[in-house]
């Protein structure tokens, strides 16, 4: 059984030839790809993950969930991964709804725009 890879190796290994980057700046985990948005001002169409819980949980497990997801995200072999796969963002649960916000208005006004409907 084949190891699953990520696009950055196949770049890095020269397997697959990149154009850009759809973050809104170079990433570190490619330096010597341009970001799409050196060509077209204002593009940016990233992929970020995050954790969440459910409405009405206290804001003291709040803070102490963003506190450990932190605190692993910290960790130097993990950084490192992750630094191969792209960038972490650690934040707190405020900075973490303001993206969350964000990113639903961006992506409304492109859902609306293009008349996309679930069906």
């Amino acid at each position: 059984m084949r190891k699953p890879t990520c696009a950055a190796q196949s770049i890095r290994n020269g397997k697959v030839r990149a154009l850009g980057v759809t973050a809104s700046k170079r990433v570190s985990a490619l330096p010597d790809v341009p970001a799409i948005a050196e060509t077209v001002p204002g593009y940016e169409a990233s992929v970020w993950y995050g954790i969440a819980a459910p409405k009405g949980t206290p804001p003291d497990i709040i803070a102490t969930l963003n506190q450990a997801v932190n605190a692993v995200l910290a960790d130097p072999k993990l950084q490192a991964r992750l630094a191969e796969l792209g960038q972490a963002m650690p934040m707190t649960a405020a900075e973490f709804g303001k993206l969350v916000t964000a990113e639903t208005e961006k992506w409304a006004k492109v859902v609306k725009f293009a008349g996309v409907r679930a069906d």
